[in-house]
């Protein structure tokens, strides 16, 4: 079984990645999560100027998964390019990619935490459009409206020559139109899914459980969520989806890249369970995927799509969508219940 697959022009050992905002940045725990057996590692957002975030509590298990309202608390992108230094040095040796996660609060703040991490060389950027736009009169955050996701990937992309993967949000009434804005605006790649909006009561003090009141769901509850948004992209988009949301085991990873993922983040999972269960899960992924017949992890990608009615979007996107890395399929006998080449 060939583990390896590409996206963006980099070469990933396999496709299970290291989910941003999970184990922060320390380049040493990084290097760990990479000789585990992961196929990439993400560091958590760093924004232009540092952020304390929300006060405790921030993290709840509820036991669907996690909720959280940690409010990005980073220490700026000055202080963290000097870890994500460190990091690539460590993880360029052990052949595993480092992705620079970034947000602000502003258009520009955006391109110039992109000009920062750069410095770092990473092999990716992950722009988190989910943050609030101070610009706007709401504070409406920039993931909700094609029109600011779109001029935030235009500055991004200006600023740097790393290849750059935009964060789209759930929390929107259609996530194929904002991920059509940022690949139009350049963008080598989008990321579905960020947390889904929610909120927990405390019965007993009869407030939300949250110190910020309301917060990003993620773990096994939004995994159905995250696939068909993952589905629904890279069917009509020509640039890679990358997918995360619910990943807890091997099939799950296989599922999500038959929806049309080339890579998957992990995330709550490896809160729950521990870094090594990147490895774990990456070397599952691989024996169910030989189990069904595919000679690649890459062969994976997309095969769920199926013909349905024209969907209005594929216009926008050319006439049609594009599943990348198919090759020779094994397709599904369903009389005989089996695979057949």
């Amino acid at each position: 079984m060939d583990s390896h697959v590409d996206c963006c022009g980099i070469r990933f050992p396999n496709p299970v990645m290291l989910a941003s905002g999970v184990l922060g940045t320390e380049a040493g725990l990084l290097e760990r999560v990479a000789r585990g057996g992961a196929g990439a590692v993400t560091s958590k957002s760093a924004s232009p100027r540092p952020r304390t975030g929300h006060p405790n509590p921030t993290v709840l298990d509820w036991g669907y998964g996690l909720i959280n309202a940690v409010g990005l608390a980073n220490p700026g992108v000055e202080a963290e390019v000097e870890v994500l230094k460190d990091a690539k040095a460590r993880l360029k040796p052990l052949g595993v990619p480092l992705v620079a996660s970034i947000f602000a609060e502003t258009v520009d703040g955006f391109g110039l935490a992109a000009e920062v991490v750069s410095r770092a060389q990473p092999d990716l950027i992950e722009v988190n459009i989910s943050c609030p736009n101070l610009a706007h009169e709401l504070g409406r955050p920039f993931a909700l409206d094609p029109v600011s996701a779109a001029r935030v990937t235009r500055t991004v992309k200006s600023s740097t020559a790393i290849p750059v993967a935009v964060k789209l949000s759930p929390n929107v009434t259609d996530i194929v139109e904002i991920g059509l804005a940022v690949q139009e605006a350049g963008a080598d790649a989008v990321v579905a899914i960020n947390t889904v909006a929610g909120m927990l009561i405390d019965i007993h003090a009869r407030r939300p459980v949250l110190a910020n009141l309301e917060g990003g769901i993620s773990g096994p509850a939004i995994k159905p969520v995250a696939i068909k948004a993952v589905y629904d992209l890279s069917r009509v988009l020509r640039v890679p989806v990358i997918g995360v949301g619910g990943i807890s085991d091997g099939k799950d990873v296989i599922e999500m890249m038959m929806a049309g993922a080339t890579l998957v983040e992990l995330g709550s999972a490896v809160r729950l369970h521990g870094p090594e269960t990147l490895g774990r899960i990456a070397a599952e992924a691989a024996r169910i995927a030989e189990s069904l017949g595919f000679g690649s992890m890459q062969d994976v990608v997309g095969v769920a799509h199926v013909e349905q009615k024209r969907h209005r979007h594929l216009d926008a996107a050319g006439g049609h969508g594009t599943v990348r890395g198919r090759g020779k399929l094994p397709h599904q006998d369903f009389h005989a219940g089996h695979l057949v080449a």
